[in-house]
């Protein structure tokens, strides 16, 4: 019966925390909102429009209200700084996600760039990757240096190839992130 109670215990606020992490707003921030500011944030990171729905549901639980004219006034202004060029590839090599939120005659201009920043982004994740792997073959080989015997030497000349092969894909990734950063055109 006790563990119940201590389940209980540690369950329930592990929960309520877990719950609350996921509000966008505190009652506070709520409280002092200027909505249009809020929606300048948001828009000017490139959040869904959706969001005013999150802040709407974490005002709601204190008992206010969204003024959602003036967060998609906002919005619509903080758009206008998201979907630039410069911004496009910015975001695309930082990795960051795309809502499709710029209005058609912003989107070409924030598109391109931002796919190409994100084939960087790729590219590099593709070199981190390599050589992580690098590093765990070569400490793989490193353990086997004092070990005899065929099965061994198999082992070694296996890690050897590996290492032959990650090298290769090395070169070529880093070849075609030298190309990549020297063909943009976009700052």
């Amino acid at each position: 019966m006790l563990h119940k109670h201590l389940f209980l215990f540690v369950f329930i606020p592990t929960v309520l925390v877990t719950l609350s992490g996921c509000e966008t707003m505190s009652r506070d921030e709520c409280a002092s909102a200027d909505w249009m500011q809020v929606g300048y944030k948001d828009g000017g990171e490139g959040r869904p429009r959706s969001r005013v729905e999150e802040h709407a549901r974490a005002c709601a639980q204190a008992g206010i209200g969204v003024d959602r004219a003036r967060y998609f006034a906002g919005y619509d202004r903080g758009l206008g700084f998201y979907c630039t060029p410069a911004n496009g590839l910015r975001a695309g090599r930082a990795g960051q996600a795309y809502y499709d939120v710029c209005p058609p005659h912003l989107a070409p201009g924030f598109l391109e760039p931002y796919r190409y920043g994100r084939e960087i982004y790729l590219t590099h994740s593709r070199i981190d990757s390599l050589e992580s792997n690098r590093r765990s073959r070569e400490q793989r080989l490193q353990k086997m240096q004092g070990l005899q015997g065929a099965q061994a030497d198999d082992e070694r000349r296996r890690l050897r190839n590996e290492l032959a092969d990650i090298d290769q894909n090395l070169r070529r990734e880093r070849d075609r992130l030298q190309y990549q950063e020297r063909g943009i055109i976009w700052q």
